[in-house]
């Protein structure tokens, strides 16, 4: 094996690797015999080598070298036949995975790595993973630029991010040996000049090519455009100033590739025309500032590297972290002065990123923004040159003149609303008026209106639930609106039983409360489900706890968007779980709770009615209570749009038995009721209540309360 000896690394191993595959095989055993071969031959041994080499296939002949090697190689065969320097390279020692101590270790070290904001929940140890840095993330691509390694036995990491703009390195230890900080590595600033740079003036091809985009040499002169040939190109250099002095420049290629001066200082395109400004405007682009100014503004800057592809999900960086808006920091004495700051970047979905990232650094209650013409009916001028090369620089100075505050969470103007507010005037949804409830003595004081809360009481055993679903059936021939039910108190299939009876105005059963009627047949029965299932939604809680308003609403949630409901009855208030804190009284989490109901009745544009039984009521004369007889809080009627108390005569001689009394006694909605009552008659067989021919004497009404 000589000649082994004498072969290139790079050969070596590539033999060794065959070798390594060819261990026991025809080709390796001859291969090793060489030498023996050769001696006890008559042929000299350098001809039955090549002979034994060429009778072996290709991929498996070694490649001698074309030259000594060194006496100094570690390839050098010594005076015995072994090289000195020859070694055997150990493997370190395999490292269970599953190992529990290696296990507790990982999930220590990826604990201390996600400190420094670096995510290694699925990075394997004992080899290298590619991530997103924490610093930089990933630059305007959102590259993979982070490489991480995690020792195979979970003991320490390093990583090292390979953008030339970040350079992030670090590392850590679960032992806390050492640990180094999440630091960009820093570099010098270098000075720069136009003899430097070799910039020139503008050539006519370049200006004719500014002027086709409706940019004059004037403008060219002022902002100082110069260019820089690259070979056989010329490209435009955008030069960059601070008080005079040029700190970078950025290059553009007529193919728009772009490229900027490297360890230079980071500022606004323009940003000595701001210097002693109160009003500034921001664009995406060097060439967008040159076509505001031809709309007259110079009090205009641009960003130095374009917009990113979205918007970080994650809290705002410090000032020494915010290496993708380092530009912002370093003209923070210019930005401070600034009382109105006009935000004018692209309309694409980038540009709109750029505009918030750079909205929530300098604070948006100073922002405002631009929004672009018009191009078509469903599309919008991309950027500021655009607006001036397709409309002139008129249309352009309007758009900026027209800019909006920027948007703020939870602050809104009247103009926000106008669209709304003009379909309610023409009536375009239709249930401006509210919903008829289906009984015209009733519609006189109250109508359904959505995203309204309605609050229903009355004593035990007078009608509440019943009267609401006949409401409900009501709704539901009259617009077809479909309902979510929460009722706790009522069995499934007695509440199936009493709506399928209003619907098809015929008894469930046989029985004594429904002999005038015939009982529904089999058909209308099979017709009343398919009815039933199609309009109304059940919310029942099927463990053995009770439901909280939380529970509820989330379900209610699922369906308005899964079936639509426009309607959501919760009877009653003292059948859920009411979840408060021990320094919490029974008033404030009624607020809360009722404030939570009517966010979610607006939000979803759904009507709810609530069901709050009133307390024991002392002294009781058989008239109607108030809404502040209801049990728990004076919130129900405070904050409910609607309340109303179902009443049934109890008291022959003040009227028939089936007259009940509907008590409207609060609407918050002028247009869609007011306060009254109205009367109906309820009909025990089938459910259902008719408007009341008579309208009884009002009997001097008493004190319900304890004296």
């Amino acid at each position: 094996m000589r000649f082994l000896l004498r072969l290139p690394q790079t050969h070596l191993r590539k033999l060794t690797c065959s070798m390594s595959l060819l261990m026991g095989s025809k080709q390796f055993l001859e291969l090793c015999l060489l030498p023996s071969v050769a001696a006890s031959s008559s042929l000299s041994p350098s001809y039955t080598l090549q002979r034994q080499l060429s009778s072996a296939p290709r991929r498996f002949r070694p490649v001698l070298a074309s030259r000594p090697v060194s006496k100094s190689s570690p390839y050098h065969q010594g005076p015995n036949g072994v090289s000195p320097y020859t070694s055997i390279s150990r493997a370190p020692n395999p490292v269970d995975p599953e190992d529990g101590a290696v296990q507790s270790r990982l999930a220590n070290l990826r604990l201390k790595l996600a400190e420094n904001g670096i995510d290694a929940q699925n990075c394997p140890s004992g080899q290298y993973s590619g991530l997103i840095c924490p610093q930089c993330e990933g630059g305007d691509s959102g590259e993979k630029s982070l490489s991480l390694f995690i020792a195979a036995d979970g003991s320490s990491a390093t990583w090292n991010c390979f953008r030339g703009k970040c350079g992030l390195k670090g590392g850590v230890r679960v032992d806390g040996k050492f640990t180094t900080s999440v630091v960009p590595v820093g570099k010098a600033e270098r000075k720069v000049t136009v003899e430097s740079l070799e910039l020139e003036p503008l050539c006519d091809e370049i200006e004719d090519y500014f002027a086709a985009r409706m940019i004059s040499a004037e403008t060219l002169k002022r902002n100082r455009v110069m260019q820089k040939r690259i070979g056989d190109e010329i490209v435009i250099a955008f030069t960059y100033w601070q008080r005079g002095e040029l700190v970078s420049c950025k290059y553009r290629y007529l193919t728009k590739k772009f490229f900027q001066e490297k360890n230079t200082r980071r500022i606004f395109y323009g940003l000595d025309d701001i210097e002693k400004a109160s009003e500034i405007i921001i664009v995406e682009g060097e060439i967008d500032k040159l076509a505001v100014e031809e709309a007259g503004f110079r009090n205009c800057v641009s960003v130095p590297d374009g917009a990113p592809a979205s918007v970080s999900s994650k809290e705002t960086p410090s000032e020494d972290k915010d290496t993708k808006y380092k530009f912002l920091w370093n003209c923070n004495d210019y930005l401070k002065k600034a009382s109105r700051i006009v935000i004018a970047t692209d309309g694409d979905g980038a540009g709109q990123a750029l505009a918030e990232e750079v909205a929530r650094r300098l604070g948006k209650e100073r922002c405002w923004r631009v929004k672009w013409p018009k191009k078509s009916d469903d599309e919008h001028y991309k950027d500021a040159n655009e607006v001036l090369m397709s409309m002139g620089p008129h249309s352009l100075s309007e758009a900026i003149r027209s800019a909006e505050p920027y948007p703020i969470q939870g602050l809104f103007s009247f103009k926000d609303f106008f669209d709304e507010i003009d379909a309610y005037y023409h009536r375009t949804h239709g249930h401006e008026y509210g919903v008829s409830t289906g009984w015209k003595t009733l519609d006189n004081f109250y109508s359904v209106v959505p995203g309204e809360l309605t609050v229903v009481t009355g004593v035990p055993n007078s009608g509440k639930s019943e009267w609401i679903d006949a409401l409900l059936c009501n709704l539901n021939h009259s617009v077809g609106w479909k309902f979510a039910l929460c009722s706790m108190e009522n069995k499934v299939r007695d509440h199936g039983r009493k709506l399928l009876e209003k619907h098809v105005q015929k008894p469930f059963f046989d029985a004594d409360y429904g002999r005038s009627v015939p009982r529904m047949s089999v058909e209308e029965l099979d017709e009343g489900k398919l009815w039933l299932n199609d309009t109304f939604t059940l919310i029942r809680c099927e463990l053995d706890s009770l439901p909280s308003i939380g529970w509820v609403l989330e379900r209610a949630k699922a369906a308005v968007l899964r079936y639509g409901i426009r309607g959501l009855v919760i009877d009653p208030y003292n059948e859920l779980d009411h979840q408060r804190t021990q320094r919490q009284t029974e008033t404030e989490y009624v607020s809360q709770m009722l404030t939570k109901i009517k966010r979610f009745a607006q939000h979803h544009s759904c009507h709810v009615w609530f069901v709050a039984h009133p307390k024991q009521l002392q002294q009781w004369d058989g008239g109607p209570p108030n809404l502040y007889d209801i049990s728990g809080s004076a919130h129900f009627i405070n904050k409910c749009d609607n309340g109303i108390v179902i009443h049934r005569n109890r008291d022959e001689k003040a009227g028939p038995l089936d007259l009940v009394q509907i008590c409207v006694r609060k609407v918050r909605n002028k247009v869609a009721g007011q306060i009254g009552d109205a009367y109906l008659c309820y009909d025990r067989a089938t459910g259902l209540f008719s408007d009341s021919p008579i309208t009884p004497e009002k009997p001097e009404r008493r004190s319900s309360r304890r004296p």
